[in-house]
């Protein structure tokens, strides 16, 4: 019982949100979704410090999932750091839960485009065909002037702003969807959709400071500290087809990389870690990283 005289079981279905869909289809195993799901409501303050996590049957309940799904989830959960599972007394979030750590390579980047589709939610601001300037022209390898699509966005994570994004596409791809689309689509699905075969990608991540308009949109002060990411997407016979830039707040997203010391015959440097296949996060803003490493989003 709370302190309200009320069955704690009842007031834990109150503090939940509706259930987010899973995607069968996707490359995602479900009981990943679902930990994602279930990680956002923690951060997200839908689940506090020492609240009771909905039991597997109540999951199994919730979004139509085996119990194996459920068990798996909440394991995630406790591996993350997040919960406490204590036999007979059920799973409860952490009094200090640890920043998020979200999977980002090039083998795991449609993974995290899935799951981006299900922990946040993309505003499109701007969205129209302009002639390419000269740096856009020479990122998708197009004529100076030729027509591409220009598209706004703004991806906030549990309604907070997290990255303000500016998506360059060659008209010829960029005609195949709508405004409407990029609201509900990672902009890598619609590629797809349009018969793109993404292949290929390389980026670069830098520092940068906020300008007005993105200061507004990330509802942070004008001249804030931002993580600059910039990529450019290749389909199979090597054409660009897609240019991004990205910012993000620092305080809500991170870049960590493993690695280990090599030594060989011309000496020791060091080399980064593989990371695992299935991903423990969110997107296509955090695609692959030219090398394999981790994204961590805070919360």
């Amino acid at each position: 019982m709370d302190r309200l005289g009320e069955p704690e079981s009842d007031v834990r279905r109150d503090k939940l949100r509706p259930a987010r869909q899973l995607h069968e289809a996707s490359r995602v195993p479900l009981y990943h979704q679902l930990f994602v799901i279930l990680r956002s409501r923690i951060y997200g303050g839908g689940l506090s410090a020492g609240d009771l996590v909905p039991s597997e049957q109540e999951l199994c309940q919730e979004f139509g999932v085996s119990r194996i799904t459920a068990k798996r989830a909440l394991n995630e959960l406790a591996d993350a750091g997040l919960v406490v599972r204590e036999r007979g007394r059920g799973t409860r979030v952490v009094e200090q839960p640890p920043a998020p750590a979200v999977m980002a390579s090039i083998e795991g980047w449609l993974e995290n485009v899935s799951l981006m589709g299900i922990a946040t939610q993309a505003r499109v601001l701007e969205f129209g065909y302009l002639a390419a300037s000269a740096d856009i022209a020479a990122a998708l390898e197009v004529g100076l002037g030729d027509e591409v699509q220009r598209a706004v966005r703004v991806r906030s994570l549990d309604g907070e702003p997290m990255s303000f994004l500016v998506t360059y596409v060659p008209s010829r791809v960029g005609r195949e969807y709508e405004r409407e689309d990029l609201e509900t689509k990672p902009l890598l699905h619609l590629l797809e959709k349009a018969g793109v075969e993404v292949a290929s990608a390389r980026q670069t991540v830098s520092a940068t400071l906020a300008d007005a308009e993105v200061a507004t949109a990330l509802g942070i002060h004008a001249g804030a500290p931002l993580i600059e990411v910039r990529r450019v997407v290749r389909d199979t016979d090597d054409r660009p087809v897609e240019y991004i830039r990205v910012v993000y707040r620092p305080d809500l997203y991170r870049f960590e990389m493993s690695m280990r010391r090599v030594r060989a015959k011309d000496g020791a440097h060091w080399t980064t870690l593989p990371s695992s296949p299935i991903p423990a996060g969110d997107e296509e803003e955090k695609g692959p990283s030219g090398t394999p490493g981790r994204m961590t989003t805070g919360g």
